[in-house]
């Protein structure tokens, strides 16, 4: 065999081999990078948490979303009651509800002192892409997207006179004028909008008035409290609790965001307080009166000491 013929079949060979390389490198090449990306999807979707009320607290810290009921069935912001025509009082029948979904509240409905504005429903913890559920049967009124508040939200107008909002959804499982039942699947639950992370912002709506929604559910047992609802104007803002106080979510216990009742810039810890008791007597999350006060949270109070409240 002479010398070209020799040539020809090594390079014949290593062709053959390279060509079988390409195609075995190319073929675990893209099954590691599908997965690469499929772990990157997943990863964007959770929220890691240093400690335990990290979330909780980012929550707090946001700027209530500002209140998308204005006017029209029709209309983007959505409340189409006259005032004169809302009634003092009214018996509503909440039978026949269904969870929107299983989490515990982790920001309440109330005033946010920081921001002179209230939060106008209940942050419920979900993971991403949690499915949410009509809480009622009724018709979807408006399903929309608003960039600097509620994300994808849902709203869903119900035969006994409430109307319930879904926000922060990834996306709408049902459109305009659909008809649904208590239980049906109308959104998966995300962190669109104004949001930090994973949850449902969910409100209870009568004529546009916002009734505190833990008045209405019992959120820490997943029921109602009872089979009717009285709105009045003069209670419609507070909770209501019938569960034995072990049985009830921390967040049910106390109103983290009343109106601030004291005046001074400035408290002296006592014994016995606590960084969340005392932000919580003035309006404020414990981030922002650690913010105030420079402290990190492996800091601890001591009573004597005298913090920023303002």
């Amino acid at each position: 065999m002479n010398c070209k013929n020799i040539i020809a079949i090594a390079l014949s060979l290593l062709s053959v081999a390279a060509s079988a390389q390409t195609i075995t490198s190319r073929s675990k090449h893209s099954d590691a990078h599908r997965q690469l990306l499929a772990n990157q999807a997943k990863s964007k979707d959770q929220i890691k948490l240093v400690e335990k009320n990290t979330f909780i607290d980012l929550i707090d810290d946001l700027e209530p979303e500002l209140d998308i009921y204005t006017e029209g069935w029709n209309s983007k912001s959505v409340n189409p009651f006259k005032e004169s025509d809302v009634p003092n009082s009214k018996v509503i029948d909440v039978t026949g509800y269904y969870m929107p979904c299983p989490g515990r509240v982790t920001s309440n409905y109330g005033y946010r002192a920081k921001f002179g504005r209230m939060h106008k429903g209940v942050d419920l913890a979900i993971r991403s892409n949690d499915t949410i559920y009509a809480a009622f049967d009724g018709k979807v009124r408006l399903t929309n997207y608003e960039a600097k508040g509620y994300g994808n939200y849902v709203i869903l107008r119900h035969p006994n006179g409430l109307e319930t909002v879904y926000g922060h959804l990834n996306r709408h499982l049902v459109k305009p004028d659909q008809v649904v039942k208590a239980g049906d699947p109308i959104g998966l639950g995300g962190s669109t909008g104004r949001s930090t992370g994973p949850h449902l912002h969910f409100e209870t709506r009568y004529m546009g008035y916002a009734i505190n929604p833990s008045a209405i559910f019992d959120f820490a047992n997943q029921t109602t409290h009872t089979d009717t609802y009285t709105f009045s104007k003069s209670t419609y803002t507070q909770p209501r609790n019938f569960a034995p106080s072990r049985n009830l979510a921390k967040s049910d216990k106390e109103n983290p965001y009343k109106a601030a009742t004291e005046t001074a810039s400035t408290y002296t810890v006592k014994a016995g307080d606590t960084l969340t008791s005392i932000a919580r007597r003035y309006g404020l999350s414990a981030t922002s009166l650690r913010r105030l006060n420079n402290l990190t949270k492996e800091d601890a109070i001591q009573a004597g000491q005298v913090l920023k409240v303002k």
